[in-house]
C-alpha cells in the first residue's frame, strides 16, 4: 500500500487507490498514479457533478454539437455553424493573475479552432473581492492585463463581459472566458483517435514543467500555502497560439486529419486517453520523442505538464508527409510520437520501455462517480427573510424605539444598516443620493477602465462594442450577425441557488434578445466550493435544476461548459456562482439593436411584470449593506415570450434601443441609457408601474408608438406592466 501523505499530495482517497489497484490487477508505479490523479481529479472527471450535469436539457433541431467535445455548435444557416464555449481559469489566475488570466484565453481559443472553427470573438465574467482592497486591485489589473496581453496580440476581439466584486471572491477571484467560433457545419472537427496504425503527431510549443499537477490543483481548496503553488501555472504564448491557429485550420482544409485535440488541463494525458476514449481505440506513445524544453524531464513530467500551445493530431496513415508540409510552412514542427492501437490502452513509452500501461476507460468511462450526500444550508432560511417595513421606517430611526411594532430582530437588523449607511455618508431617504450611490458602486460603475484595454474591432466584424450591452459581431460574407452574452449573479444564487441560476439564464438569453438576436444555445461555467460539504452541494443541485428549467422554457439547449468546484480559501466558500453564456442569431446585422438612447422625443416604453421586490439587490448592498431577501421572481412563460416579442419588434425595425433591467433596477438601466449618449436626458413617470429589481425597458420612436403597443398586447401577460408617457429629451 502506498504512503497516505503520497495519496494525499495527489488528491486521491485510499477507496480511489483501491479500484486503481483492481483496474491495472496490480499497484500502479509512480508515472501511472500521476495519470489517475490527474484524470480523476474533479476538473477532469467531473466525478461530484456528472450526475447533476446530465440532467440539462442538451438537445435541439439548432444543435450540432453537445455537451461531450472540446465545444458546442449550433447551425445558424447558409451552412455555417456557431461554435463556442466558456472555461474557467480561477485557481490559476488567483496564484499568477497575469499568466492565469492569459493561459486561460489561450485554453478557450484552442477548443474552439479544435473543432475546425475560426475564433471570431471573447467576452469575459470577472469576480473579485472589494475594490477598496490592494490585493483585490493587483489581482484585478493581473487578470486584465493577461486577458488583453494575449486576446490583444492572438488578434481576436473581447467584445464585453461583466465584472462584480463581492467579499465571498476576495480570496477566490472567478476568472470565466467564453469564446465563439464560426465553421462549415460539414467541417467540424472531432477529437477522436481511431484507425489502428494511424501515426499521433504532436504539433506546437515544446514541453516544460509549467503546469504540472495544475488540474490536481484546480481540485483543491486554498490555504496560506497556496502562493507556493506558483510552477502549477501555466505560461502563455499568444504568438505562438496564433501561428497553430492558421495551420490547424488549413490542416483542417484537406481531409488527410482523424482527430485533434489540445493539451489543457491534464496536458498530453488527457488528450491521449480522450481522444483514445471517443474512438474506441487505444494510443501508444514514446514521450522520449516528445519535444521539450527542460532537461532531465521524467516520464511523469512530460505526461502531466500543462505546457501551452500544444496540440494533439491522428493523422491518416500515408499523409504524414502532407501535414508535415503545412506545419513547416507555419515554422511549426510536427512530431511523430505514437500510433492508434485497437487495444483501448493508454500506452506509454520511455525510449521503447513501457513506463505506463493503463486501459482507457479507467481513466474516463469508468472514473469515480459520486452522488454526494446533500443539505440546505443553515443560512439559507434567515437569510431569505426581508422585512420591507423595516426599510421604510430607516430615514429617521434613531433607536429601537422609532421602529415601531416590527419584531426585535428586524429592529435590530433595520438600526444596524441605517447606522452603518450613515456612517459611510449614505441617506437612504434621499433619493438622488440613492441613485449616485449605486451607480458609484464598483459592481455598477462604468468598466471603460477594463474594456478599453481590449482590442474590440480588431477583424472590424464588430457591431456593438463593450459597454452597449450583448457583445454582436457581423458573420463575413452573409446579411447575419452573432450576438452573445455571458451572466450570473452570485449574490441571488447565494440567497436561493435554483432561482438564481434561472435568473442567470434569463437574463444572458434577454441580453441578446435586447440586441434583437434570436437566443439559440447556451453554454455554462459552474463555480462553486467544496463539494464533500453538502451544503455546497445542495447549492450546487439547486442551481443546476434552475439551469435545465430555464433552458427548457426558453428553448436554450445546453452545449456544453465547464465546471470548477473547490472555490474555497480555509473553508470559507465564493458565493454559488453560475455564469451563462448566450448565442443568439441576428437574420439581419442591419436590424441590430443598441442600449443606447437614440434621439429627442422618443417615447420610452416599459415591457414586463413590475414588482416591489428588493431581494438580494444592488440597493441593500449599497444602502444597508445587507445580502438578504428572496431573487426576484420569475415566470418563465412570460420571460420566453418577452424575448420574442423583442425580436418582433427589433425584425420590424419597431424599437430604436433596448436595455435589461438588472443591477440597480429601473433607476440604473435608464441611467446607464443616458450615459451612453451625447447630451441626451431622459423624463419619466412611475405612477403607472411598479418599480422592481428586474423589468424591461425599451424606445421606439413616436410615430410606431401605436404599432408597437399592438405587437406588445398581442404577447399577453408579458407586457402587463407597460407604462407610457416617457420622453427622451436633449
Amino acid at each position: 500500500m502506498i504512503d497516505p501523505p503520497v495519496l494525499e499530495r495527489h488528491g486521491l482517497t485510499p477507496d480511489e487507490y483501491d479500484r486503481i489497484v483492481q483496474f491495472l490487477g496490480r499497484e500502479p508505479n509512480p508515472t501511472e498514479l500521476g495519470i489517475f490523479s490527474v484524470m480523476w481529479s474533479e476538473h477532469c472527471s467531473y466525478k461530484s457533478s456528472r450526475v447533476h450535469l446530465k440532467t440539462l436539457p442538451s438537445d435541439g433541431p439548432q444543435v450540432l454539437q453537445g455537451p461531450g467535445e472540446n465545444a458546442g455548435a449550433v447551425d445558424i444557416g447558409d451552412g455555417l455553424a456557431a461554435v463556442f464555449k466558456i472555461e474557467s481559469h480561477n485557481h490559476p489566475s488567483f496564484i499568477e493573475p497575469y499568466q492565469g488570466a492569459a493561459t486561460g484565453v489561450g485554453g478557450i481559443i484552442r477548443d474552439i479552432f479544435t473543432m475546425g472553427a475560426r475564433p471570431i470573438a471573447l467576452l469575459n465574467s470577472l469576480r473579485f473581492g472589494p475594490l477598496e482592497s490592494r490585493g483585490t486591485r493587483r489581482l484585478v489589473e493581473g487578470v486584465v492585463a493577461g486577458i488583453a496581453g494575449y486576446g490583444n496580440s492572438i488578434g481576436i476581439p473581447t467584445v464585453g463581459g461583466e465584472i462584480s466584486f463581492e467579499p465571498s471572491y476576495a480570496d477566490n477571484p472567478l476568472v470565466n472566458v467564453f469564446c465563439l467560433g464560426i465553421a462549415r457545419a460539414s467541417d467540424i472537427v472531432k477529437g477522436v483517435a481511431s484507425g489502428a496504425g494511424n501515426p499521433v503527431y504532436y504539433v506546437g510549443a515544446k514541453t516544460g514543467r509549467d503546469g504540472i499537477h495544475g488540474a490536481t490543483m484546480a481540485s483543491a481548496e486554498f490555504d496560506e500555502k497556496s502562493a507556493d503553488k506558483r510552477p502549477a501555472v501555466q505560461v502563455g504564448d499568444p504568438f505562438m497560439e496564433k501561428l497553430l491557429l492558421e495551420a490547424c485550420l488549413e490542416v483542417m482544409r484537406t481531409d488527410a486529419l482523424v482527430g485533434i485535440q489540445d493539451m489543457g488541463a491534464a496536458g498530453l494525458t488527457c488528450s491521449t486517453t480522450e481522444m483514445g476514449s471517443r474512438g474506441g481505440a487505444g494510443v501508444e506513445i514514446d514521450v522520449a520523442l516528445v519535444p521539450q524544453r527542460e532537461t532531465g524531464m521524467t516520464p511523469y513530467e512530460i505526461m502531466l505538464s500543462e505546457s501551452q500551445e500544444r496540440m494533439l493530431l491522428v493523422v491518416k496513415r500515408g499523409r504524414e508527409n502532407e501535414v508535415e508540409r503545412i506545419f513547416d510552412k507555419w515554422d511549426l514542427h510536427a512530431v511523430h510520437i505514437g500510433q492508434v492501437t485497437a487495444d483501448g490502452m493508454l500506452r506509454v513509452k520511455d525510449r521503447g520501455q513501457v513506463v505506463a500501461e493503463i486501459p482507457n476507460r479507467a481513466l474516463t468511462d469508468e472514473a469515480p462517480l459520486y452522488e454526494r450526500p446533500m443539505t440546505e444550508p443553515a443560512y439559507v432560511a434567515e437569510a431569505q427573510k426581508l422585512d420591507l417595513d423595516a426599510l421604510d421606517c430607516l430615514a429617521e430611526a434613531s433607536t429601537l424605539e422609532d421602529l415601531g411594532a416590527l419584531d426585535r430582530s428586524a429592529k435590530a437588523f433595520a438600526l444596524h444598516s441605517v447606522a452603518d449607511g450613515r456612517a459611510r455618508g449614505l441617506q437612504p431617504g434621499d433619493l438622488n443620493s440613492v441613485l449616485l450611490s449605486i451607480l458609484g458602486s464598483p459592481t455598477v460603475a462604468s468598466k471603460r477602465w477594463v474594456y478599453r484595454q481590449y482590442d474590440h474591432m480588431v477583424r472590424t466584424n464588430t457591431i456593438n462594442p463593450p459597454g452597449l450591452g450583448a457583445g454582436v459581431v457581423r458573420i463575413k460574407a452573409t446579411d447575419r450577425a452573432l450576438a452573445m452574452s455571458v451572466d450570473g449573479n452570485g449574490r441571488y444564487c447565494y440567497l436561493d441557488p435554483y432561482r438564481g441560476a434561472m435568473l442567470a439564464v434569463a437574463e444572458a438569453a434577454r441580453n441578446v434578445a435586447c440586441a434583437g438576436a434570436r437566443p439559440l444555445g447556451a453554454t455554462n461555467c459552474l463555480n462553486f466550493g467544496n463539494p464533500e460539504r453538502p451544503a455546497i452541494m445542495w447549492q450546487f443541485a439547486r442551481a443546476v435544476e434552475g439551469i435545465g428549467a430555464a433552458c427548457r422554457a426558453l428553448d436554450v439547449p445546453i452545449t456544453g461548459g465547464n465546471v470548477s468546484l473547490y472555490n474555497e480559501t480555509d473553508g470559507r466558500a465564493i458565493y454559488p456562482t453560475p455564469t451563462i453564456g448566450v448565442v443568439g442569431l441576428l437574420e439581419r446585422a442591419d436590424h441590430v439593436v443598441s442600449r443606447r438612447f437614440q434621439e429627442a422625443g422618443d417615447a420610452v416604453i416599459l415591457l414586463g411584470d413590475s414588482r416591489g421586490e428588493l431581494g438580494g439587490s444592488e440597493y441593500l448592498k449599497v444602502m444597508h449593506d445587507l445580502v438578504r431577501g428572496m431573487p426576484p421572481a420569475l415566470d418563465l412563460d412570460v420571460e420566453h415570450r418577452l424575448q420574442t416579442l423583442l425580436v418582433t419588434l427589433a425584425a420590424e425595425r419597431l424599437m430604436r434601443s433596448a436595455h435589461d433591467c438588472s443591477d440597480g433596477g429601473l433607476a440604473v438601466t435608464v441611467a446607464e441609457c443616458c450615459f451612453d449618449t451625447s447630451r441626451i436626458g431622459v423624463e419619466i413617470s412611475i405612477d403607472r408601474v411598479q418599480v422592481s429589481c428586474r423589468m424591461m425597458s425599451l424606445r421606439c420612436s413616436s410615430a410606431r408608438r401605436r404599432r408597437t403597443c399592438r405587437r406588445a398586447s398581442s404577447a399577453g401577460r408579458a407586457v402587463s406592466g407597460c407604462g407610457w408617457g416617457w420622453a427622451v429629451r436633449s
